[in-house]
C-alpha cells in the first residue's frame, strides 16, 4: 500500500483525492483554471498535499490523472491548423456524413461544421479494394504536391483516412512516413492506427478529431509528466481513458481521442465499486457536476461499454448531431444539465435550461466573478438548499443577492416571481436528467423503475431526490465524498487498453487465420501499452469480444466471448453467445438469419485493485446543527441541517432534511426518510418503502 493520488479536472471544478495506505481519503474541490489547466491541477494538489502534511516525495503510488483538456478543445474549436488527406474523390466525406438526420421533422435541421475544412482536405490517388488488394499506390507526385501545400498553410496535424486502409494499411503508413520525413514536427494521425473499423465516416471523424486534439493533449500531458518529476513526485502520471482503464502518458498523447469521456467514465467506476461494496448487481448512477449530468447503468456490477458515441452535439444533446467517435467508452447519457447550466426564456415564452453553461468563468451569478445570467446553482441557493456562507466549507462565499438579481429577471420575462421562478429552473433539471435516463435504459431493455440510484458530483446529491421520485427509484445512495467520486473512481480502475479491429464477414466462413492475426497484432499492442504504464507481462488478464449482428442489419451487438478464439475456431460457440446477448437486448432471436462477424475486441487488463475506506462514523448520534428556512415545497419552510460528518452509523434522519458537507449538500425531502449504513453511505427511500 502507498499514498495514491487522483486528479478529476471538469468543466467547472477541478477535484482532488489522496488516498494513504490505511485507506483514509483526504479531498478537496477548486475551481478549474481553463486558461491552464496545469495551474487548477497542482493548485488543487498542493493543497491536499498540505492538508494531509505531506511532501510530493511521499506520493509513492500512482497519480491517476482524468482531464477534460480534449473535450474542451473540440468544444470551443481551439485546436491547431489540422488537415486531412483522404482518397481522390472522398474530400466531402466529413460534410456529407452518414446523411441521417437527428431530428427528420425539422426544415432547418443543422450540423457542426466539419472538425477540418473542405478547403484543408486534400485528395489522394490511391485505392484499397474492400478485400485488401492494393489497386493503385499512393501518387508520389500528388504527396509531394500535397507536402508542399501544408508547409505554405502552416499546418501543425494530419489525419490520413483512405478508403478499406482497415483491412490493409499499407498506402495510409506509405503516405504517413513521407509526410514525417518531409515534416517531422508534423502530428500525424492515421485511421488505420487510430480506428480501424468498417464504416467512413465514424473512421473519418474518429481520425480527425484525434489528429486535431493530438498537438494539444500531447505537450500537455508532457508538460505534467516533466514538472511532477521536478517537483519530486516519484511516479509518472496514468491517464483516464473514456473506456475506464488508465494507461501511460505517451501512450495518451498519442491517442487523445480516447481521453474524451475520462472523468464521467471515472464517475461510472466507482458507482460499480459501489455497486460491489452494497451488494447491487443493477443500479444507476447519478452523476450531476457543474456543467453536464450523466447517468450510467451499472449491471452485474459493470458499466456497460459501447463501441461508438458522440462527441459536441449541436441541438440539446440529441442522438446524431455530434461527431462520431468509435472507440470504445463507458456507455452513458448525457445531457447538458448542471450546476452552471444557464437558464433562459425561449421564443415560445417558456423556462429553459442549458445546454448552455456558464463553466468556471465567469459562473453562476452567486460566484461573484461577473456572471449576470440565471444558473441552476442560482436556484438552489435562491430556494435555501445551498448555504451562501458554507459554499466549499466557508472558503467561497456566495452572493446571495446577485442570484436573487438573475432570478428576478428571469421571472419577469415569465411574469412569476423568483422563488417560483427558481423552483421551476429545480423541476426541470430533474425532469430533463430522469427523461434521458428513460430513454437511455429503454433503448437497451432495461427496466429501469425499482433501481436504486447513486448519486454524486457537486450538484447531484441537491437533485438526486427529486430525480430518483421520477425514476420510480428504490433508493437513492449518497456514497462518501459523493462529490469528488469521480476522482475517487480513477483509483479503483485496474491498467486497461481496450482494442477493435475491423472484420466483416459471415461468421461460417470465418478465415481463422485472419482472426488470429489480428488478435495476435492486438495482444502486441496492449501488451506493449500496459507494460509502459508499469504492469508486468504476468499481470494483464486478456479478454475477447466481437461486435456481430443478423446479415442485412445496420447495427451490431457487442458480445464478450467465453475464450480466446485462437485456441478453439469454434463458430457455433461464438454464435450462440451473440444469440443470448441479442436475446436479452431485443427480447427475440431471428435466428434463421444467418449471423455477421462486423469486428474483433480485444481488452488487455492489469490486476483489479482492492480498495477498502477506513469509515470512522461517530458512535453518538449527530443532532442538527442549525435550521433553515428552504421554498422548495412552498415559501419559508423550516428545516434541520445536519452536518454530515456528525452522523453516525444507523442514524436515521426524516425529511426534510438538509445535510452539509465541505463540497456538496444533500437534500431529503419530505416523503424521504434516510439512514447511514455502516459504509459511511446515506440511503433515503420514500417513507412508505423504507
Amino acid at each position: 500500500m502507498a499514498y495514491s493520488l487522483a486528479v478529476d479536472i471538469g468543466g467547472t471544478f477541478t477535484d482532488i483525492v489522496l488516498r494513504s495506505p490505511d485507506g483514509q481519503l483526504t479531498v478537496d474541490k477548486t475551481l478549474t483554471t481553463p486558461g491552464n489547466l496545469l495551474e487548477g491541477f497542482f493548485n488543487g494538489v498542493n493543497s491536499v498535499l498540505s492538508k494531509a502534511q505531506l511532501t510530493p516525495s511521499s506520493v509513492d503510488g500512482t497519480i491517476v490523472h482524468a482531464t477534460t483538456v480534449v473535450t474542451n478543445a473540440l468544444i470551443e474549436r481551439k485546436g491547431p491548423k489540422t488537415a486531412m488527406l483522404v482518397t481522390e474523390g472522398f474530400r466531402d466525406i466529413l460534410a456529407i456524413r452518414d446523411e441521417h438526420r437527428y431530428d427528420m421533422y425539422d426544415p432547418q435541421i443543422e450540423f457542426q461544421p466539419p472538425l477540418v475544412p473542405r478547403e484543408l482536405t486534400f485528395g489522394i490517388g490511391e485505392r484499397t479494394h474492400a478485400d485488401g488488394t492494393v489497386a493503385r499506390d499512393p501518387a508520389q507526385d500528388e504527396v509531394q504536391k500535397c507536402i508542399e501545400q501544408l508547409r505554405q498553410l502552416d499546418v501543425k496535424a494530419v489525419a490520413i483516412c483512405f478508403l478499406n486502409s482497415y483491412v490493409n494499411p499499407k498506402n495510409e503508413r506509405i503516405v504517413g512516413d513521407m509526410l514525417h520525413a518531409a515534416m517531422p514536427d508534423l502530428f500525424i494521425s492515421l485511421s488505420s492506427e487510430i480506428a480501424p473499423q468498417v464504416r467512413e465516416y465514424p473512421r473519418a471523424s474518429t481520425t480527425a478529431i484525434n489528429a486535431f486534439t493530438m498537438p494539444i493533449s500531447q505537450p500537455y500531458l508532457r508538460a505534467l509528466a516533466k514538472r511532477l518529476k521536478s517537483e519530486s513526485y516519484p511516479n509518472e502520471p496514468l491517464i483516464m481513458l473514456s473506456s475506464g482503464g488508465i494507461i501511460g502518458v505517451e501512450v495518451a498523447g498519442r491517442n487523445p481521442v480516447r481521453m474524451i469521456e475520462s472523468g464521467p467514465a471515472a464517475g461510472a467506476l466507482a458507482a460499480s465499486h459501489y455497486a460491489e461494496v452494497l451488494g447491487l448487481k443493477r443500479l444507476m448512477s447519478f452523476d450531476m457536476g457543474g456543467t453536464t449530468a450523466k447517468a450510467c447503468l451499472i449491471d452485474n456490477f459493470k458499466p456497460l461499454i459501447a463501441g461508438l458515441f458522440e462527441v459536441d452535439r449541436r441541438y440539446r444533446f440529441k442522438e446524431g448531431s455530434g461527431m462520431p467517435i468509435t472507440i470504445p467508452s463507458i456507455d452513458m447519457i448525457e445531457i447538458g444539465a448542471g450546476g452552471g447550466s444557464l437558464a433562459y426564456v425561449d421564443d415560445l415564452k417558456l423556462l429553459k435550461v442549458g445546454p448552455r453553461s456558464a463553466g468556471a468563468n465567469p459562473g453562476p451569478a452567486c460566484y461573484g466573478q461577473g456572471g449576470k445570467e440565471a444558473a441552476v446553482t442560482d436556484a438552489d441557493l435562491l430556494l435555501g438548499l445551498l448555504d451562501a456562507d458554507n459554499f466549499l466549507g466557508g472558503e467561497m462565499k456566495l452572493d446571495y443577492a446577485a442570484s436573487e438579481r438573475a432570478i428576478t429577471e428571469l421571472g419577469r420575462q415569465l411574469g412569476t416571481d423568483a422563488r417560483t421562478t427558481a423552483r421551476g429552473i429545480y423541476q426541470i433539471v430533474a425532469e430533463a436528467m430522469a427523461g434521458a435516463t428513460r430513454a437511455h435504459a429503454t433503448d437497451r431493455g432495461i427496466d429501469y423503475r425499482g433501481l436504486s440510484l447513486l448519486a454524486f458530483g457537486g450538484a447531484g446529491p441537491v437533485h438526486a431526490c427529486e430525480v430518483g421520485a421520477l425514476l420510480q427509484s428504490e433508493s437513492v445512495i449518497f456514497p462518501p465524498q459523493a462529490s469528488v467520486l469521480s476522482a475517487f473512481g480513477t483509483l479503483v480502475t485496474p491498467v486497461r487498453l481496450d482494442l477493435v479491429r475491423g472484420a466483416l464477414g459471415m461468421l461460417q466462413d470465418t478465415d481463422w487465420n485472419k482472426v488470429d492475426r489480428l488478435y495476435n497484432e492486438m495482444e502486441k499492442e496492449a501488451t506493449s501499452a500496459l507494460s509502459a504504464a508499469g504492469c508486468n507481462a504476468q499481470d494483464i488478464t486478456l479478454i475477447f469480444g466481437a461486435d456481430i449482428r443478423y446479415f442485412g442489419q445496420q447495427n451490431e451487438v457487442s458480445v464478450t466471448l467465453k475464450d480466446d478464439p485462437r485456441l478453439l475456431h469454434e463458430a457455433a460457440q461464438i454464435e450462440k453467445a451473440f444469440d443470448d446477448a441479442y436475446q436479452a437486448q431485443y427480447g427475440f432471436n431471428p435466428r434463421h438469419v444467418p449471423v455477421e462477424v462486423v469486428s474483433w475486441r480485444l481488452t488487455a487488463r492489469g490486476p483489479l485493485i482492492p480498495f477498502h475506506a477506513a469509515i470512522n462514523l461517530p458512535t453518538t448520534e449527530g443532532a442538527p446543527k442549525k435550521k433553515r428556512l428552504v421554498h422548495l415545497w412552498g415559501n419559508d419552510r423550516t428545516v434541520p441541517v445536519y452536518d454530515r460528518q456528525a452522523l453516525a452509523n444507523g442514524q436515521k434522519i426524516a425529511g426534510p432534511a438538509i445535510i452539509e458537507e465541505r463540497e456538496t449538500t444533500i437534500v431529503i425531502h419530505p416523503d424521504w426518510t434516510a439512514h447511514v449504513d455502516r459504509f459511511g453511505c446515506i440511503v433515503a427511500k420514500l417513507k412508505d418503502q423504507a
